[in-house]
């Protein structure tokens, strides 16, 4: 079996045990970061979506958030010459 179909196997199973909550999570998000640590050249040949697996994995054994938006809210302010 090559390395990528390995790692493809391993994603999956995070994604079923993620579904399922399963108690692995932590060796199967070690697995994956071992195999990627050992084979960089196999991070590349992972679809989008795997990518997408392994994240939502990592964030909830560590359960933290990623920030989507930020405010932009900010007015204005006019400078004038005083202000130079």
């Amino acid at each position: 079996m090559e390395t990528i179909e390995l790692i493809q196997l391993k994603i999956a199973e995070l994604k079923d045990q993620l579904i399922a909550q399963h108690p692995q999570l932590p060796v199967l998000l070690r697995e994956i970061h071992k195999t990627l640590r050992d084979n960089p050249e196999v991070v590349t040949l992972l679809e989008p979506e795997e990518v997408g697996v392994v994240v939502s994995g990592l964030l909830h054994q560590t359960q933290t958030t990623i920030a989507t938006k930020t405010s932009t809210s900010k007015k204005k302010t006019q400078i004038t010459l005083a202000d130079l």
